[in-house]
């Protein structure tokens, strides 16, 4: 994990990455309980069964699963030690170029692509890219925009 003393610190940085999570595991528990709470009970994510005979060959991940854990993902990939609160602030665009298989991987890479300061903070725009472990193409491209307060 990358540390930065202040928000600040950032500035500099647009174009470079801040970081690179830590790998997690997307399990089908996971897929069932995200299922649950949205009410999206297609096969291909929660029929395992079913789903070994569909196009990706066993269940996959629901896109806004694999979209719900970026927080997690930029948390153990960079931070910034002098900040008192930041804030979802929105997404610009999202995309999902590839499927998540249940027992998948993935890993976001970080890279800073616009720094807004504001009062007492500033408003980042971060290109976050989703890689699952062993292939070459994202499973999710998302932009991100965050305010950060000092």
């Amino acid at each position: 994990m990358k540390t930065f003393e202040k928000i600040s610190d950032l500035q500099n940085l647009v174009g470079q990455e801040l970081g690179v999570s830590e790998w997690m595991t997307i399990t089908q528990e996971q897929v069932n309980k995200f299922a649950d709470a949205t009410g999206d009970h297609q096969w291909i994510h929660v029929d395992p069964e079913r789903a070994k005979a569909g196009p990706f060959g066993a269940p996959i991940a629901h896109g806004f699963l694999t979209l719900s854990l970026l927080p997690e993902m930029t948390a153990s990939a960079f931070r910034v030690t002098e900040t008192r609160m930041g804030v979802n602030y929105g997404l610009n665009k999202v995309r999902f170029p590839a499927p998540v298989p249940v027992g998948s991987r993935l890993r976001g890479r970080f890279k800073l692509t616009e720094y807004l300061p504001l009062e007492g903070g500033a408003q980042m725009t971060v290109e976050c890219t989703m890689e699952r472990e062993g292939f070459d193409k994202p499973v999710c491209v998302a932009e991100s925009l965050a305010r950060r307060y000092a």
